[in-house]
């Protein structure tokens, strides 16, 4: 579904993505985990159009090279952000029908977004304002507005960030819904490996911005590479 060949992207002298190549199959949960610094978020910010690059990235086989945001996300590929972006003076339900407006390839489809509200589980919030919500909340809705576009696969970035057990546990049903139920691809960038091993069906790591290792997640954490650079022998001897 999407290839990323020998993709580079420098800042100046930094090389933030170096030689990156790697593929996520269709219906895939797959994890993206290294670092901080390591170029996890540039990574996203190249395949949603944010800033140009050598190498090639191509999505259901159509290259991505050159496409602003907007026609990348009505191409099928929808994301989140580490700090929640919401519309805080408007209703949950009017921010999901932003997502449905402008994202979606049909416009926006008022049954849909009731679907949505519902599926992330904010029917009693729908008349809320969304800066009155609490973290939890905020997340579902991001996720809620990104789904809302109709999309083929779902990037999610760092989604488990300040939560508590709870709240991850929710957030973690929540996405296996979305890729069971609604049967979308998942991306998604998170520093809790204990989340990525039991959610991803394979799972890269990359330092510096190039792979240390692509593979099943119980490989990959248990990689040597992996543990000296990354998660360390106390996450192997737990």
């Amino acid at each position: 579904m999407l290839t990323l060949t020998n993709v580079t992207k420098k800042f100046g002298e930094l090389v933030a993505v170096n030689d990156l190549s790697f593929k996520v199959e269709d219906g895939q949960i797959f994890g993206i985990a290294g670092p901080n610094g390591a170029g996890k978020s540039t990574v996203y910010n190249l395949i949603t159009g944010f800033y140009p690059y050598e190498g090639r990235i191509e999505f259901n086989g159509r290259d991505l090279s050159g496409m602003p945001p907007y026609k990348i996300a009505k191409a099928g590929i929808a994301r989140t952000f580490q700090i929640p972006q919401i519309f805080p003076s408007l209703t949950v339900e009017k921010s999901i029908s932003v997502g449905s407006r402008f994202g979606s390839r049909d416009g926006l489809d008022e049954d849909h977004v009731a679907e949505i509200i519902r599926f992330v589980e904010l029917s009693e919030e729908k008349n809320q304002k969304t800066g009155h919500l609490n973290l939890l909340g905020k997340k579902k809705l991001m996720i809620g507005a990104a789904l809302a576009t109709k999309p083929r696969m779902l990037m999610l970035d760092e989604p488990m960030a300040g939560s508590n057990a709870n709240e991850i546990k929710a957030l973690m049903d929540l996405i296996r819904r979305i890729n069971g139920e609604m049967g979308l691809t998942i991306i998604i960038i998170e520093h809790f490996m204990k989340v990525l091993t039991e959610l991803t069906e394979k799972l890269l790591i990359i330092e510096s911005g190039a792979m240390i290792c692509c593979d099943l997640p119980e490989v990959a954490t248990s990689d040597k590479r992996v543990i000296e650079s990354y998660i360390g022998d106390a996450y192997v001897e737990r």
